[in-house]
Parts: C-alpha cells; structure tokens; sequence
C-alpha cells in the first residue's frame, strides 16, 4: 500500500489482554479437585480489539498506533514484548498503569470439547477518557475503539466515560470509530441500559461496527432471549433477516453516527449510511473524497470462499479491513469486498492476525477472482451489481433511493 493514500495515522484503542493456552492432548479430559493433568507447552498470544484489529492493520500497511492499557507487571511487559516483536513502534503508545495487573485469559481448549475461559480483566477495568492524551488525538487521523462492554469504566455510571472519549476524538477532528463486544448477561456489563450508552456516545461516533448479534442483545433483549431460547446461539445469525437489520440500523442512525456496519459473522457484512449530507461533512480528517456515493445507502456482501482454519479475531479483522478501505476514500462496494476479503484471510490461520497479507495481496486475489458464497434468501430483493470481480447487493433499488 502507498501510505500516502492514508496520510495520518490510525490509533486504536480499547481492550487488550494476554491469552494463556495451554496444549491439551486428546482423550479422556476433565477437571476435579486434587487431581493433575498433564498437558503440553503453552502459547501466548495477544488478544482484544488493540491487538486484533490494531495488528491487522499494521499488516495491511496502514500507519498504526495502538493504546492499549497493561499493569507494570510480568503479563503486561509480555503483551509489549509480542507486541514490540511484530514492529517496535506499536509498543511505545501503549498505557502502562503502575502498580495495575494487566489483563489475562487461560483458554481451555480440549479435544471436542467447547472452549472455556478464565478471564482477568485487568487493567480495562481502569481505562478513562483521560489516558488517551489530546496530543496523540491531534495527530490522528482515526480513532477506533474497540470493546467498551468488558471495560468497567466504559459502561458504569450510564457510560460517561465512554461517551466523553468519543467526544474529545471527535473534537479533535478525527475520523471516529467504535465497535462493540456483546456483555456477559450475568456480568454487570449485562445489567447496564446499553440503549442510554449508545444514544449517549453515538453523536461521536462516524463509523460503528458493531456485530448484529451485540445490538440485538442491547437494543432488542427480550427479542435477543427469545430467539436464543427457540433456535440457540449457533443459528441465531440464520434467524436474523434482511427487515431485522434494517430496523436495528435505522435505529442506530437515528442515534447519530453516520455510517453503521452490521458483521453476519459467516454470511457477510451489512452497511446502512445516513441520508443527511450534513453529518456526511462531519466526517473527520478521513471525509471520504466521494463523500455523496456513501449518501443513503443500504448494502450487503456476503463472505468469500475459504477453507476455514479457525475464527478467531474474524470480525476485528473484517473492521481493519473496512477501515483500511475506508481511509484509502474507496467507495463503500470496494470497501465492503476489501472487509470481508481481509476477514476471509484471518479465517484461513487458526490465530488471530497471521493470516492477514498486505493490502495490495488482498486486491490481486479480489482482482483473480475469488469466488463467494450466494447471498442470504432474505436479500433477494437487493439488486445484484458487479464490483470488479466481486459482486455487492444494493437495497436502494427496493427503495428508490438514488444510486451514487
């Protein structure tokens, strides 16, 4: 990528923690008091929106500062250690809290068993508005945050904190970024009115990316518990139609942002804009240079072709994906392919962000043809048009909207 096309840097804040994942060999696995198990080397890797959509970035050749927050203790000069061996300089913006624990997880990962966490939360926990300075804001051309939901600070109190960090980046005249985390329904972040928070920071944020199943749970909870009660987690997604999200994303345009980005996990990515050319202008350092083809739109693409090698980070990769497209003033057709192209590549490694080539390889494999799945029945009524190689579905059709 020529940097030029991206001209300030990016920095991306929000959660970061140290993953612990021990090797578990097959067989008979199971956990009780008094009783030792013998397992295999462990790994460590960096996990949460800084690390995840932070690194992922910086592998497609984006200028990247990450601001994550560790405690001065063993895990968090580990975190700056994995982070400083991919490029030094992603290191040198983090937060270190003297005197805090920084965040950690045990992920127990047996043999054909589901996954379970042990999870620290650390120095999130502490995160305020004030640790990210107006020097670095100044500098930047986008702030994305990532993950308020596991930060304590982010979510108490109606969402202050979160709601005036939003702020001082939008004042300082970046482009604004947020994606979300879905709360743990027993945790206090499940107790929160998440409605109040959005409604609160959303005015501040330009670009929200949330996952569907996220706003469903904090926008629609008792739709959320119903449909988890008669289908379950697993087919959620497939029971989420084209007028559900259209409804959540008016919803969410009405709070205030100006772009909503819906991630369908394996069905693709959704993308509703505001129809106001005045919060269009409001864009930040990052205003797209075609500012009127993101005018009133309503698209979906749905997700490339691959063997699948692991999840992990799929969404945060799909974000820096959106993002680095963004930043680069592509329309929205080519920034959405460019999303779900960079997210088809993390799913092709079984960790995070190994998976994620530079931005020029993710085009040459657009540009060879690079065959997708067929488009969700519920999108029938969406106009199918060719970008490239690649092709997107345009709800304007069925709306007369005009087309940009």
């Amino acid at each position: 990528m020529d940097n030029g096309a991206a001209s300030y840097p990016i920095i991306v804040g929000g959660h970061i923690c140290l993953d612990i994942i021990p090797a578990i060999p097959g067989g008979p696995f199971s956990m009780a008091p008094g009783k030792l198990l013998n397992i295999g080397q462990a790994s460590l890797s960096t996990g949460g929106a800084v690390a995840n959509t932070g690194l992922a970035l910086q592998r497609l050749g984006l200028p990247v500062k990450l601001m994550g927050k560790v405690g001065d203790d063993f895990f968090g000069q580990a975190i700056l250690s994995i982070i400083g061996e991919r490029q030094q300089e992603l290191a040198e913006g983090m937060i270190v809290a003297a005197g805090e624990a920084s965040s950690y997880s045990i992920v127990i990962n047996p043999p054909q068993v589901d996954r379970m966490f042990l999870h620290c939360t650390g120095a999130n926990d502490t995160f305020k508005a004030e640790d990210v300075a107006d020097e670095a804001l100044a500098e930047a051309g986008l702030f994305h945050f990532g993950y308020p939901p596991l930060m304590r600070h982010m979510y108490e109190n109606g969402g202050t904190e979160l709601a005036e960090l939003m702020r001082r980046a939008k004042a300082a005249g970046t482009t604004t970024s947020m994606d979300m985390a879905k709360p743990d329904t027993d945790a206090p972040s499940g107790q929160v009115d998440w409605r109040e928070i959005l409604a609160r920071t959303l005015p501040d944020v330009d670009l929200f990316l949330p996952s569907v199943e996220e706003i469903l749970f904090m926008l629609r909870k008792d739709v959320y518990d119903g449909m988890i009660a008669s289908v379950g987690s697993d087919q959620l997604l497939s029971h989420i139609d084209a007028a559900m999200l259209e409804a959540l994303s008016s919803e969410l345009l009405d709070m205030g942002p100006a772009i909503v980005a819906l991630k369908l996990g394996e069905y693709g990515l959704y993308v509703r804009t505001t129809a106001s050319e005045e919060r269009l202008a409001r864009l930040g350092r990052y205003q797209p240079r075609q500012a009127s083809s993101w005018l009133n739109r309503e698209l979906y693409v749905p997700c490339f072709r691959v063997d699948v090698a692991g999840t992990t980070g799929a969404g945060d990769c799909t974000i820096a994906g959106f993002l680095a497209g963004f930043v680069q003033g592509l329309s929205p057709e080519d920034t959405m392919i460019g999303a779900v192209a960079t997210g088809a590549c993390n799913v092709e490694q079984p960790d995070a962000t190994s998976g994620i080539p530079a931005w020029l390889d993710v085009q040459s494999r657009l540009q060879a043809g690079w065959a997708a799945y067929p488009p969700r029945a519920d999108f029938s009524h969406f106009r199918a048009s060719s970008q490239g190689n690649a092709v997107i579905y345009d709800g304007a059709a069925d709306k007369n909207l005009a087309i940009k």
